[in-house]
């Protein structure tokens, strides 16, 4: 073990005891790296994690909860051939096994298991980001070269962008074609918004149920974007999406609302689609998704489900930045210190939009 000095967010367990304390920091070993952490962005819904209020698979306790961050590679390990100490990451919290299997176990590091064979690979993994030193592996961080103009806690943003970019790319987004995406006012999905104006979508319709954040939206996006309240009503909502998205319906529908508990704004979204459309579901509906076979079939629509995002992801999110055509700036970000984490775990739960919590971590 290692003599550095380190401290770390350490949960007991679901509903456990969560506790800021000295740590030690292992050794990398092959194919790992050691983190000096600057930033980590946090889910709105941490609290409630930390709480045990969640349906989540739990790593073994004690475990360091935090998902995604920004962090300088301080000491590499063996087999590990073009990371180098100083060189500035993003550390992704989705965990696929590299191995030659069909379906390989997959987690998110630091906070559940996915699969049902995953429960060894969280026992391995079970320490996130919300500490100042963290060990990970070599496939979960991206370079974060020609980005040094950023700050840290500005870049932290990226955790918000890479899950709908999965989407959008998974449902094949193209230049010229029109989105409609459901959920905009919500955390990720006003970030998708942003990605399909980056991506290069003639028009984004962004749709959700709170009138005010569609707007602030739309004012921050720009002229291409057309902001729709939804009521809740199947038919009317359809009418409204169409005709925001130009009258002949949407290209691709990307559907990334939290929580719902009925099935209408999803459904609303399907129904805007023009002939040949694409949906993606992304979101976190607790309703059953009634589809009417017929109208599919005849309509030549593509239902896609799509859990995070592949490898490459934040490789194409870091080159949207470096390109100019995706901007960090509408970002409304709000820091609090790592020993404040039970603040910041607060004001996360309030987020709205285009706001994003990062916890800086200093030392």
């Amino acid at each position: 073990m290692s003599t550095i000095a380190s401290r770390a967010w350490r949960l007991s367990g679901p509903g456990g005891s969560l506790a800021f304390e000295p740590v030690a920091v292992p050794e990398p070993r092959p194919g790992t790296v050691r983190l000096r952490m600057e930033a980590v962005p946090l889910l709105s819904y941490l609290g409630a994690y930390v709480a045990g209020g969640l349906p989540y698979w739990y790593p073994p306790g004690p475990f360091t909860p935090g998902t995604n961050g920004i962090g300088i590679v301080e000491a590499i390990g063996a087999d590990v051939h073009h990371l180098t100490p100083g060189r500035r990451v993003a550390v992704s919290p989705h965990l696929v096994a590299d191995e030659l299997t069909d379906e390989p176990a997959q987690i998110l590091v630091g906070l559940t298991g996915i699969s049902p064979d995953s429960g060894p690979m969280l026992a391995d993994w079970r320490h996130g980001t919300l500490a100042e030193r963290v060990l990970m592996p070599v496939s979960v961080l991206a370079p974060l070269d020609g980005l040094d103009h950023l700050p840290s806690e500005r870049l932290a943003a990226l955790g918000k962008f890479v899950v709908p970019l999965g989407g959008l790319l998974r449902g094949r987004l193209a230049p010229g074609e029109v989105l409609v995406v459901n959920g905009a006012s919500g955390y990720f999905g006003s970030a998708a918004v942003l990605l399909g104006l980056a991506l290069g979508a003639e028009r984004v319709v962004a749709a959700g149920r709170s009138p005010g954040p569609l707007e602030d939206l739309a004012r921050v996006a720009g002229p291409r974007v057309m902001p729709v309240a939804l009521t809740g009503d199947v038919e009317a909502d359809t009418r409204a999406l169409r005709e925001a998205a130009g009258g002949r319906g949407a290209h691709l529908a990307f559907d990334q609302v939290g929580q719902a508990a009925d099935a209408n704004a999803t459904l609303a979204a399907l129904r805007a689609l023009r002939r040949g459309g694409r949906l993606v579901l992304m979101g976190s509906m607790t309703a059953p998704l009634p589809l009417s076979y017929g109208e599919v079939m005849l309509n030549n629509w593509e239902v896609i489900g799509n859990f995070m995002y592949g490898r490459d992801a934040y490789g194409k999110a870091v080159a949207l930045l470096r390109a100019g055509l995706l901007g960090l700036e509408a970002v409304r970000i709000t820091g609090f210190a790592l020993e404040d984490l039970p603040a910041a775990m607060r004001h996360a739960a309030a987020m709205r939009g285009l706001d994003c919590t990062v916890v800086r971590i200093a030392g």
